[in-house]
């Protein structure tokens, strides 16, 4: 496409296609973008068939131009979903994980002045675990590449990052049984560990998060 070079990203690309759009008096494509540093999750898009494109732990603001053969022919999509219904073109809303977050994704804290550093001793294991789980964006890719449209991946990562911790303790029970009923009311699908999920995920969340989320819901059922 005239305009556009090796060096840019996939979404400048894009910015150039609506600028030739506009300027010939037609619209524009809608398409989510935000940071465009790889941290908001916002540019989901499925490129020729894969979530984010061609690499592997990449977004779509990430990847450039050099990545595709001159005169290539390129399949962009938006996720496809039921749980993600399309707003325009390669707009989807994820209210969804909103939901989710919004049913157990917090710890309870004091008001008042701000505790010491350090003052609650966390394991480095467990740190660590729980902030690799912390790294999810919420992109959608898991659930966009899922063949069930499952979204465990995200809300495993993010009730990992917080059973993990001693600060999650206080909501630890009903924290991951609203999440999961909240999961399912917004119609993500089940799990059945095919993998995809992190194989396509940018940041590399592994599903052994998953297996975390199933033992923190089965406890938290039988002690119900």
């Amino acid at each position: 496409m005239p305009g556009v070079n090796t060096h840019m990203s996939f979404l400048e690309m894009l910015d150039v296609l609506n600028d030739r759009l506009v300027r010939d008096g037609k619209e524009p494509i809608a398409f989510d973008h935000d940071c465009r540093e790889g941290i908001c999750g916002m540019c989901s898009m499925f490129i020729n068939g894969r979530a984010h494109g061609p690499l592997t732990g990449t977004t779509t603001c990430q990847l450039h131009m050099r990545f595709f053969n001159d005169g290539e022919t390129v399949t962009i999509e938006p996720w496809r979903a039921a749980a993600f219904p399309v707003i325009k073109d390669l707009v989807v809303d994820r209210t969804g994980f909103e939901k989710i977050m919004q049913a157990g994704g917090y710890v309870s804290v004091n008001t008042g002045n701000a505790p010491d550093a350090n003052s609650i001793p966390i394991e480095k294991a467990k740190s660590d675990e729980a902030f690799d789980a912390a790294a999810c964006i919420g992109c959608g890719a898991c659930v966009a590449s899922c063949k069930n449209a499952s979204a465990m991946l995200f809300l495993s990562a993010k009730v990992s990052q917080l059973a993990l911790l001693p600060q999650g303790e206080p909501e630890r029970r009903e924290r991951v049984l609203n999440m999961v009923k909240t999961h399912d009311e917004a119609g993500f699908g089940n799990c059945t560990n095919t993998g995809a999920c992190e194989a396509e995920c940018p940041k590399g969340i592994s599903i052994t998060h998953i297996a975390r989320l199933n033992r923190e819901y089965l406890r938290a059922s039988l002690t119900k």
